[in-house]
């Protein structure tokens, strides 16, 4: 490969600094809607009706009858993830 080549495969610098800031741009405006999506849930004026939703209709939830064995299998894996963290 010559010098010639490498000129025509080159970016410009300031092309280079201009993508950059454009990513940045992007990624600040992408942050900036998260955030504002996130406040405007919290502010959600039905998010209660929606956290209430099970509660009118108990017969429609599950209970640990519903799995027997399952609080058994559950403290075994947590008992499991425990022990492997504590030998890393």
């Amino acid at each position: 490969m010559t010098a010639a080549d490498m000129e025509r495969l080159d970016t410009p610098l300031a092309a280079l600094i201009a993508e950059v800031d454009a990513l940045a741009a992007r990624k600040r405006a992408l942050f900036a809607a998260g955030l504002l999506a996130e406040e405007r849930h919290q502010c959600d004026p039905t998010d209660n009706l929606f956290a209430q939703l099970a509660c009118p209709h108990p017969e429609a939830c599950s209970t640990s009858a519903d799995y027997p064995g399952f609080e058994a299998w559950i403290a075994q894996q947590q008992n499991l993830n425990t022990a492997a963290r504590r030998n890393r």
